[in-house]
């Protein structure tokens, strides 16, 4: 090659390096797969468009719920086999929310923040919204309970939700609940985020409440994307890297990366790394698993290996075990948003219209009014954000995701050991520990189911010091969900005791066992 010919070749091949940067920077590139979506910087929607995907999203939040209802935790460190057919037929949606209504936590949690959103508007206090879920009439469980227990006895939000006050802050709950902020924030992922740290953060914390963030991003996103890889990358970049929520995530894209048409071995591989829970007193040394994380890979996993198929989406997030309803609800929530409800497919909406007029448990709202409501929201939180309206047509600023702040918790905390410690009826308890933290676990209860309700008036004392004044209701609404617990105790010894200041013969303090944390993990 001459000199001449030499620098004509360099020429062209320095071109098609500007030409193939070009292109690169017009790509996602995420674990080697190349997705050549990138976010507009507004979009254009009619309100009719506008509407029928907030009606997706609600809708598909409903059939995926009625779906995995029948299986929520059945399946707990396995998954449904393929040879078990899954429910559903014309007329089961409603029949089951008429007769199972109580299975709709993950729809009435939210409707209770969108009714407080309705009543004293978009700039409603977070107190406004802890004491309407503290004193509604539902049941609640985990974080949701831990802290209705903590601001109906003076502890508010965010302390509520903080990992210290609440040993079940890395779970699930308000990763169910976070539909409503994605809804009402369309293509605005940022927004949906500044929601729901105001929101999540009145019972979870950490990796709890990033399910939420991570959750209300992906339907925010589901507005602007139909590539449900492209929205799951995207809504990643809103949860800080170093954290373990996002590790989790990342390493179910990259597994679906290397077994793209396996997900049991996504499911396997998962099951290895992440299933072992070291918050909730409940999943400790035991199958059950309500973490946040990874029951939101779960969701990642349904919806990547659905790949957009609404029917194999449902039954993956199914399939996969666990919180078989709440993650079935949240991927029919984001697909449905991103289908629109008109396309979701018919098998599906069988029966909805019939159960779109009723009221959802605890509430005075049903589909319908959630559709419009949620409209009306939507379009406001636009205006606010400096999207327009103009006749039919509505044009929002597309937000580019901006990772919230980092927080973790149960840093420096290890299980070691769950010891049996069954009483009955307990006046005056004690038990000693080596660690550096512990939660007792028990409830107060009645003798005569006829009887009325008592609360049990404790003091707790460690190592000879009274830490706490707690109370244990035998009402199951507002009752404590764990005796007591504390963490980061000095490395050592110690000494729990337990006082019941106020005993009663028609009442019993029962305690079942406690769990032991020490600071490194057990080798």
């Amino acid at each position: 090659m001459n000199r001449a010919t030499h620098f004509c070749w360099f020429q062209k091949t320095d071109c098609m390096r500007k030409i193939i940067s070009l292109v690169l920077c017009c790509c996602l590139i995420t674990n080697g797969v190349a997705y050549t979506q990138v976010l507009p910087k507004t979009i254009t929607l009619t309100k009719e468009q506008l509407k029928d995907k907030i009606m997706g999203g609600w809708a598909g939040q409903t059939i995926g719920v009625t779906f995995g209802g029948p299986y929520e935790f059945r399946f707990e460190g396995s998954f449904i086999q393929n040879y078990q057919p899954l429910l559903w037929y014309d007329g089961y949606l409603k029949k089951t929310m008429v007769d199972n209504p109580g299975l709709y936590d993950d729809l009435y949690m939210d409707l209770t923040f969108v009714d407080v959103f309705e009543k004293y508007g978009l700039d409603a206090p977070v107190d406004s919204f802890a004491n309407a879920f503290a004193h509604a009439g539902y049941m609640l469980w985990h974080a949701n309970q831990a802290a209705r227990y903590n601001i109906l006895n003076g502890i508010k939000a965010p302390q509520s939700g903080y990992w210290q006050n609440n040993p079940h802050s890395d779970d699930i709950d308000y990763q169910i609940e976070s539909d409503y902020a994605g809804l009402m924030s369309p293509a605005m992922p940022n927004t949906a985020s500044a929601i729901s740290d105001k929101i999540g953060h009145i019972m979870n914390y950490g990796d709890g409440w990033y399910g939420g963030v991570f959750i209300g991003a992906m339907y925010s996103l589901a507005f602007v994307s139909n590539n449900i890889h492209f929205i799951i990358n995207e809504a990643l970049k809103t949860i800080p890297e170093r954290s373990t929520y996002h590790q989790c995530i990342s390493d179910v894209i990259k597994w679906h990366d290397q077994f793209p048409n396996d997900w049991h071995q996504t499911w396997f591989e998962l099951q290895k790394k992440w299933s072992s829970d070291i918050g909730c007193p409940d999943g400790v040394f035991s199958p059950f698993d309500i973490d946040s994380k990874l029951n939101s890979a779960y969701v990642v996993m349904g919806l990547l290996y659905g790949n957009g198929d609404f029917s194999k989406t449902l039954e993956v997030a199914a399939r996969v075990g666990q919180d078989a309803d709440c993650n079935p609800s949240s991927v029919g929530g984001i697909l449905g948003t991103l289908l629109g409800y008109k396309n979701i497919p018919a098998y599906w909406k069988m029966g909805l219209k019939e159960a779109e007029d009723i009221n959802f448990k605890y509430t005075t709202i049903s589909l319908n009014k959630v559709y419009d409501i949620g409209f009306k929201h939507a379009l406001e939180n636009v205006k606010r954000n400096g999207g327009k309206i103009e006749d039919d047509k509505i044009t929002i600023i597309v937000q580019p995701p901006q990772t919230v702040k980092f927080e973790q918790g149960f840093t420096g905390i290890y299980p070691v050991d769950k010891k049996d410690f069954s009483n009955n009826n307990i006046k005056d308890i004690s038990f000693d520990f080596e660690g550096t933290g512990f939660v007792l676990r028990g409830e107060a209860v009645k003798k005569n189911n006829n009887d009325s309700d008592y609360i049990f008036d404790g003091e707790i004392y460690i190592d000879g010091q009274k830490t706490e004044t707690v109370k244990w209701p035998t009402n199951f609404t507002v009752r404590r969900h764990d005796l007591c617990w504390k963490y980061l105790l000095p490395k050592g010894k110690h000494t729990v005791k337990v006082k019941v200041l106020n005993p009663n013969d028609n009442y019993e303090l029962h305690s079942t066992d406690y769990i032991i944390y020490v600071d490194k993990p057990a080798q």
